[in-house]
């Protein structure tokens, strides 16, 4: 069995072991719950326009301000109309508005004359979406590498305490057991976050969103391969991290560099999205560019040559590091006396697989 065999085996057996993990199956289905609810529901409990009751007069500003109006004959009716319930509000002589226990802003501002507005940035992105759409690229990989990477170094922890691993590099080279396990875990976190996107969009569309879905779609495509690339880099530090210890308690203190490679970039992208030379800077760093280069892109402010440079750093970067994981990796895998240190991983790697 050569390599790209024995990589296409481990792959294949991690993602059906995940497929069958019910942990993993209820996360996916809450994650696409919150997908669904955080683009369906907004529009739905915002409302309607509110319906008005008025005399035939003065229903056509109200008409034309998008409000459900009611044509009633008299001042008296519409009042009533508004005690029944059956209108949010009414329009009566003076002029003036009636509700019964709030402002009915969209009446009144259909009745306001306003003066003409210039706007000097028309493309500006709303304050809304501009402060939602760098938390949500960022807590996405944030969530997605930090959930899968730390799964591959339990996997890779597991196999060393209960020493499967001793059969299993006697079978399988120990590359094609790093390779496969990466493989598997960028496949399953892709495919969450595709199924995710999927629910989203479907969301956006039924809200009517779709001028929303336009401005993002050139981010997401970006987002993609930027995705992997850095999943990748992260992947073979945790499976590095995992293969230093013998015990699932011991890797929250040998994979506390990655949980800083992953927390850092995620707080300054949250935080610094408005900082245009941080966000520069950002977007070129392995770690961030993840996020910070997609998000550039939604706003308009990297040129069209800068994601393909930054993202040929983060594919070099990913590289170098999937070589240094793999040496680390191979170097402490059959260690099982203790914690093994990066030094000794790196200089006395076992010579297996």
């Amino acid at each position: 069995m050569n390599v790209i065999q024995a990589t296409r085996l481990v792959a294949a057996r991690e993602i059906r072991v995940k497929l069958r993990d019910r942990t993993f199956l209820f996360g996916t289905l809450f994650f696409l719950l919150i997908a669904a609810a955080g683009t369906i529901l907004p529009p739905l409990l915002s409302g309607g326009p509110q319906s008005v009751a008025v005399t035939q007069e003065a229903a056509g500003p109200l008409r034309a301000a998008g409000l459900e109006v009611r044509v009633v004959p008299d001042d008296p009716a519409a009042e009533q109309a508004v005690r029944d319930g059956d209108v949010d509000a009414a329009v009566v002589s003076g002029p003036a508005v009636l509700a019964m226990d709030e402002a009915p802003d969209e009446v009144v501002r259909a009745l306001s004359t306003a003066p003409p507005v210039r706007l000097l940035d028309p493309d500006a992105v709303d304050p809304v979406v501009a402060f939602l759409v760098p938390f949500v690229f960022a807590f996405v990989f944030f969530l997605t590498s930090q959930t899968f990477g730390l799964q591959i170094a339990q996997s890779v922890t597991e196999e060393k305490q209960t020493r499967i691993v001793e059969i299993l590099v006697a079978a399988v080279p120990v590359r094609a057991l790093l390779a496969g396990k990466v493989i598997a875990g960028g496949i399953l976190a892709l495919g969450q976050i595709a199924l995710i996107a999927i629910v989203a969009v479907a969301g956006m569309q039924i809200g009517d969103s779709g001028e929303l879905l336009t401005l993002l779609a050139p981010a997401i495509g970006w987002f993609v391969p930027f995705f992997l690339l850095g999943f990748v880099l992260l992947a073979a530090m945790w499976a590095a991290a995992g293969a230093l210890v013998n015990r699932q308690e011991d890797i929250a203190g040998a994979s506390t560099p990655v949980q800083l490679a992953v927390m850092l970039p995620f707080f300054a992208v949250i935080f610094l999205n408005d900082n245009a030379a941080a966000m520069r800077l950002l977007s070129y760093l392995p770690f961030s560019s993840p996020t910070a280069m997609p998000l550039r892109l939604f706003t308009g402010d990297a040129a069209v040559w800068e994601p393909f440079v930054s993202l040929a750093i983060l594919l070099a970067t990913a590289g170098a590091f999937v070589v240094a994981g793999a040496r680390i990796y191979e170097g402490s895998l059959l260690r099982t006396n203790g914690r093994t240190s990066l030094r000794a991983a790196w200089r006395e790697r076992e010579t297996i697989g």
